[in-house]
C-alpha cells in the first residue's frame, strides 16, 4: 500500500467524522410531548379541576410573521359554572413554551 493512499484514507475518514460531528451537534432535539401537556395541565389546575386534556404527538410547522417552528396542537376541557369550556394551545416542540391559546 502506498503511502498516498493511506493518507487520502485518512483525509477522507477525518472529513467524514468532522462532517457527522457537525451534523450531530446542530440537530435540534425536540421536547417530549408527554411534558408539554403536562405543564399546560398544571397551568390549566391552578385555576380550578379539569376534565381532559389531549395533545397530537406529530409536529405541525408553525409560522407567523417572522418566527418559524415546529409546535404540538392539544386541548384542554373543563366544566366551569356548569358550562363545558374547551381551550385550544399551540406548544413550540423545541422549548415546550405555549405560543397560543384560545378558546373553542
Amino acid at each position: 500500500m502506498k503511502s498516498r493512499d493511506l493518507l487520502i484514507g485518512f483525509a477522507a475518514g477525518a472529513a467524514a467524522a468532522y462532517i457527522a460531528k457537525e451534523i450531530y451537534e446542530n440537530k435540534q432535539t425536540l421536547y417530549p410531548a408527554d411534558d408539554v401537556l403536562k405543564k399546560v395541565k398544571q397551568s390549566f389546575k391552578e385555576e380550578g379541576p379539569i376534565d381532559g386534556s389531549w395533545i397530537f404527538m406529530k409536529t405541525e410547522p408553525y409560522n407567523q410573521h417572522a418566527v418559524k417552528t415546529e409546535v404540538y396542537k392539544g386541548g384542554i376541557t373543563r366544566h366551569r359554572d356548569d358550562e363545558l369550556e374547551q381551550y385550544e394551545f399551540l406548544a413550540d416542540a423545541y422549548t415546550g413554551a405555549v405560543l397560543e391559546v384560545t378558546k373553542s
